[in-house]
């Protein structure tokens, strides 16, 4: 398919900008980018320059840890980024439409109003063994530019089969991109469709190092996809993203010995959700639990803002999800380190609605 078809006009036509630091590399005598010659501090990083737009080094290790080639990844500045620039390159404000299937991640449908794009919901179907996408619906919606999926989910945690993620890639590959957000694969059973993208022309895989890599506040994330995907998005992607700290504690998360402590830590994580899931399922006041593929558990009670009322005044924070479509009286509930858990198992004991 001819991915460039897809993009908006104003995309195609406009002259992008090119930073200093994109035009010349950073060695010799830097006068080309009206930076200060003196850091800030004589003994620490050279902040005073910018960093490279697309650190060589990071997209290397981040196409290795995902098995991709480098031209067919970005680096963002989060996954929040790349759903921005997807929104703003593929939709046409008042024209185009993007669909996702609530209750999920907010930030695919605001991106989409910003940018005056219709966002068409295929909600998904509360089962007894969890939430499911009803990808019927799906295929019979209106057509869309984007298809935003997201496995395992944020709120309800449940995970989509590729097979049936693939099949929507092929059936609106005349007319849109399936986007699927890969931010909680590590904590799930099913393999991360990042080598798919690229390979499939319309398949786009978002990934972050906020979750599972524990650099949520460096805000690292990368979009994988076509070479002629990635194109488009470098196009209007900000000049300078990628925080110099930033890209220096991604470098350090993707080190072997990182990826041995974060492998401990994911695993100490999995044997913390059975008795956390235990004891909420054990309280007479949560009337469902959903454990989910992630490292979040989702429940109901009645009422679902007391629980998160009186989590607070205890010193624990919770998630309200009641706003959600279909997620009345819902919360969402993050694991923690192993004394935080047992703080909030000890807190349900004597929490009485």
């Amino acid at each position: 398919m001819n991915i460039q078809s897809l993009a908006r006009a104003e995309i195609l036509a406009l002259e992008p900008y090119a930073s200093a630091r994109r035009l010349a590399d950073s060695a010799g005598v830097l006068l080309n980018a009206n930076e200060n010659p003196f850091a800030p501090n004589a003994n620490g990083p050279a902040l005073n320059r910018y960093p490279d737009p697309q650190p060589d080094a990071l997209k290397a290790a981040l196409a290795c840890e995902y098995g991709v080639a480098a031209d067919r990844l970005l680096v963002t500045r989060g996954s929040d980024e790349g759903i921005d620039l997807l929104v703003r390159v593929f939709c046409r404000p008042g024209k185009d439409r993007v669909l996702i299937c609530p209750p999920c991640f907010g930030m695919y449908a605001l991106s989409a109003r910003v940018q005056g794009a219709a966002v068409t919901e295929v909600a998904l179907i509360e089962t007894e063994a969890g939430f499911m996408a009803d990808f019927d619906a799906i295929a019979q919606s209106p057509p869309c530019k984007l298809y935003f999926l997201c496995t395992p989910n944020n709120p309800t945690g449940n995970e989509l089969a590729a097979d049936d993620i693939l099949a929507l890639a092929e059936h609106v590959a005349g007319h849109g991109l399936v986007v699927v957000d890969e931010a909680y694969v590590e904590f799930g059973e099913r393999p991360s469709l990042a080598r798919r993208a690229g390979e499939i022309a319309n398949l786009v895989v978002l990934r972050t190092l906020s979750k599972a890599f524990g650099l949520a506040g460096c805000r690292i994330g990368s979009v994988i996809a076509a070479p002629e995907v990635i194109g488009l998005l470098r196009r209007i992607i900000a000049p300078y993203p990628l925080p110099t700290p930033a890209v220096t504690a991604a470098m350090q998360a993707l080190s072997p010995s990182a990826r041995k402590r974060r492998q401990k830590q994911l695993a100490l994580l999995t044997n913390e959700k059975p008795g956390l899931v235990a004891a909420l399922g054990n309280h007479p006041a949560i009337v469902d639990v959903w454990p989910g593929k992630a490292n979040f558990v989702l429940v109901r009670t009645v009422p679902g803002a007391g629980l998160v009322e009186a989590a607070a005044l205890a010193g624990i924070r919770l998630r309200d999800q009641s706003a959600q479509p279909g997620l009345a009286d819902c919360v969402r509930i993050t694991l923690g380190t192993p004394d935080e858990n047992r703080r909030l198992i000890a807190f349900l004991k004597e929490w009485q609605p």
